[in-house]
């Protein structure tokens, strides 16, 4: 190849990079503006329909506060949702993750966390071994060999910690079961029990709160023969390329949602949150310990 040509030919290609490199949008250029929103992945822990209708509302509030438009991306599955947060580009530019969906995407370096939901001023939860009235289970040895519906692999309360649980009183839940049934939210888990459709299930408590218009005797037909140790709550959190600026703009309008009974409300119809504080990715660090302790691997149970 004459010098002539070889200069012309690494110059054509220098064009085609830089022309796929123009063509290749900064998903960050005008975040939050209406031609570039800020999707949020939502994963609705209880009936879909009143948590977007909630979520609308908040991405109302903090558009009159700020300005920014959020849209949501309504995840089946926290593993969509993490899927969504963890892409090239990212599909979704903020989420609320569960508490283990929340350690897997950080293991995968896409997001940190922001700011923690509270319940009653508490950032810590708890869940809940449920089973049926009539079931005649009464304690947790009594669970072998029975059905357990499940949230999802990787809901803490409705998976992660019941099946440590299990695990240190001899019943592996992957072989001493009868059969597990993935219920896919937490008010699913609790139809699921109250109809007879498993034996037990695990959720937070008290997820019978959100299906008692649907079934108004729950609890009275469901009883509760355990309770799991306080988990980290779920919260707010960023892909780590989130733009600084906007991100403190955004904590501050979600945190200010609290000072008017309209924003409280729809943050607990979107989410059951009464409450946020801000965090960092430290508030996991003890949580990340007992699984550790317990031989429980995020990147495994994804897997699964």
């Amino acid at each position: 190849m004459t010098k002539k040509r070889l200069f012309t030919f690494l110059a054509f290609i220098m064009i085609a990079a830089l022309s796929l490199t123009a063509c290749k949008a900064d998903p960050w250029k005008n975040i939050g503006a209406e031609d570039n929103p800020i999707i949020f992945a939502a994963v609705p822990s209880g009936e879909t329909e009143r948590v977007v209708t909630g979520f609308e509302q908040v991405a109302d509030l903090i558009f009159d506060a700020t300005g920014l438009v959020i849209e949501p991306f309504v995840a089946t599955s926290y593993t969509a949702a993490i899927e969504a947060l963890c892409a090239d580009p990212p599909q979704a530019h903020m989420g609320a993750l569960a508490t283990f969906s929340y350690i897997l995407a950080a293991e995968k370096g896409c997001v940190e966390t922001a700011l923690i939901s509270t319940r009653y001023g508490n950032a810590y939860y708890n869940g809940q071994f449920l089973v049926h009235v009539d079931s005649g289970l009464e304690k947790l040895e009594d669970l072998a060999g029975k059905t357990y519906c499940r949230v999802d692999v990787t809901s803490a309360s409705g998976w992660i910690v019941p099946s440590i649980m299990l695990k240190g009183l001899g019943i592996d839940p992957e072989t001493d079961l009868a059969e597990i049934v993935d219920a896919g939210s937490h008010d699913a888990v609790v139809a699921g029990v109250y109809n007879g459709d498993c034996d037990f299930g695990t959720t937070w408590v008290d997820a019978r709160d959100i299906v008692v218009e649907d079934y108004p005797d729950v609890m009275d037909k469901t009883v509760v023969i355990a309770l799991e140790p306080d988990i980290p709550n779920d919260g707010i959190q960023f892909h780590v390329n989130f733009p600084e600026d906007i991100k403190a703009t955004l904590v501050a309008a979600f945190l200010a949602l609290y000072d008017t009974e309209e924003g409280a409300a729809a943050m607990e119809e979107a989410y059951n949150w009464g409450g946020m504080q801000e965090g960092d990715d430290t508030f996991y660090d003890t949580f990340r310990q007992i699984l550790d302790a317990s031989g429980v691997s995020a990147a495994e149970i994804a897997e699964d």
